[in-house]
């Protein structure tokens, strides 16, 4: 990684500290992220509710599992952000194979598992690391940091959950009392192929608006610890000490 080329400031710090850094992250590079990261969650949205006659519970379940793919797009736009690097979508299609082919059987199987995915997704995406190499690399990363791991991944599940519920809860206060009553009536059907179409709606829009934020704590948790382990604000000190 070339150090001296990045744009935010790293140093040691606590793993919640961190994950808010990614958050800031978000914040400042959002047009990168969502401009990105849009027109690939719209396909898999697609995709998705074209499921919906097949199995009722099939198109939240494919979204859910199709995450892992989606967040390798927020995780190349993510890697140039820290060098403060814009991303077009045609940045992100010039590299589509690296990005959405590479190690895809593993993203959707084993790494699709894992209890701290967004921790050490850059490991998978970033390091070109694998086999034997690429679990002790894990193991090094994570150390001591198991727990903050899965905390993010705890505290990002929940908060979806929850966000689901407001909007199911919010399209019914919103709505006038006869209309409402209707929506009642169909949320109570929700064997409906209609109602499994809205919540799988409204689980995509939740991932659209959550999945950056996720994915780029974990990455500034990675970030941290390699700060830990390598010393990389150091180097920073003394690259601008000496320019």
């Amino acid at each position: 990684m070339r150090i001296e080329a990045l744009a935010i400031t790293l140093r040691p710090r606590p793993m919640s500290e961190a994950a808010d850094l990614g958050q800031r992250l978000v914040q400042v590079h959002a047009r990168s992220v969502w401009r990105c990261y849009a027109p690939v969650w719209a396909a898999v949205l697609l995709l998705a509710l074209a499921t919906v006659e097949i199995a009722g519970w099939l198109p939240g379940l494919l979204i859910f599992w199709l995450k892992p793919w989606l967040d390798r797009s927020l995780m190349f736009v993510l890697s140039r952000a820290v060098f403060g690097e814009a991303t077009r979508w045609s940045d992100l299609w010039a590299a589509r194979r690296e990005v959405f082919t590479r190690h895809l059987l593993r993203t959707l199987t084993i790494a699709r598992l894992s209890p701290w995915r967004a921790f050490t997704q850059a490991i998978e995406q970033l390091e070109g690391q694998r086999g034997a190499a690429r679990s002790k690399r894990r193991g090094v990363l994570l150390g001591s940091h198991r727990g903050a791991a899965m905390g993010l991944q705890f505290v990002y599940a929940n908060l979806e959950m929850i966000f689901v519920v407001a909007l199911i809860a919010l399209a019914a206060w919103f709505l006038p009392e006869g209309v409402q009553r209707e929506l009642w009536t169909l949320y109570s059907d929700g064997e409906s192929a209609p109602m499994q179409a809205l919540f799988a709606l409204g689980y995509g829009l939740v991932v659209l608006a959550l999945e950056p934020f996720h994915v780029a704590a974990g990455f500034a948790m990675y970030l941290n610890r390699r700060v830990e382990l390598e010393a990389w604000d150091i180097e920073q000190e003394f690259r601008h000490a000496f320019a």
